[in-house]
């Protein structure tokens, strides 16, 4: 996988809960990374810059804070409204890193707004960074994955990849690739999230 990597990676979905955030962490417990997610919803549980902090197992200089961070778990622009939070494109810069990599993790899937007028690939589209897609593995995912890389196509940002999170399924993954005309990686569900099963799972890939 890592020779498909370029240096800035934005890590981004089909849907929430999906496993963009063990993505993320497993490029960070395998790269020279440094991680971002330039916005979170929901401070009441460990968040996923916490998450991926904690079990990659990378000094804090490699964490750059969140843009903005906002109390409920919903969508950036709702929880945004309730925090009485204004969110503008033009806030979100890319970080300064002086690692290999910069992993950048979005929020929601491609369409979740993160303000009133703008989405998820939007702010994509202003960083101008590739998108490494992450699928669910199971039923429902052949359409929501080729809507999604479609929605990137016809607004011109650039795909690395595909990564099906959750039980081996090779003919949803022989599917994808054939009719999104694009590489494929599958990750099986994981018992033990870590340092060294991440590490192994990229190697594997």
């Amino acid at each position: 996988m890592k020779e498909y990597l370029p240096s800035r990676i934005f890590v981004s979905g089909t849907d929430t809960g999906i496993g963009k955030t063990v993505v993320s962490a497993m490029l960070m417990s395998s790269l020279d990374a440094t991680y971002w997610k330039p916005t979170q919803s929901g401070l009441d549980e460990e968040t996923d810059t916490q998450f991926v902090q904690r079990v990659s197992e990378v000094p804090e200089s490699r964490i750059i804070p969140e843009r903005y961070r906002l109390n409920e778990p919903m969508s950036p622009h709702s929880a945004a409204d309730i925090d009485n939070v204004k969110i503008s494109l033009n806030d979100f810069q890319l970080p300064e890193y002086d690692t290999d990599h910069l992993i950048v993790e979005g929020a929601g899937g491609l369409w979740v707004p993160i303000n009133w007028k703008e989405s998820m690939m939007d702010l994509i589209l202003h960083l101008n960074i590739p998108v490494l897609l992450v699928a669910r593995s199971t039923l429902g995912t052949l359409n929501h994955t080729l809507l999604s890389l479609e929605a990137l196509r016809n607004r011109g940002i650039d795909i690395i990849g595909v990564v099906m999170n959750g039980p081996e399924h090779e003919e949803n993954k022989k599917t994808i690739e054939h009719f999104g005309n694009v590489k494929v990686w599958e990750i099986n569900d994981l018992p033990d999230i870590n340092k060294n099963t991440l590490k192994n799972t990229f190697n594997s890939l």
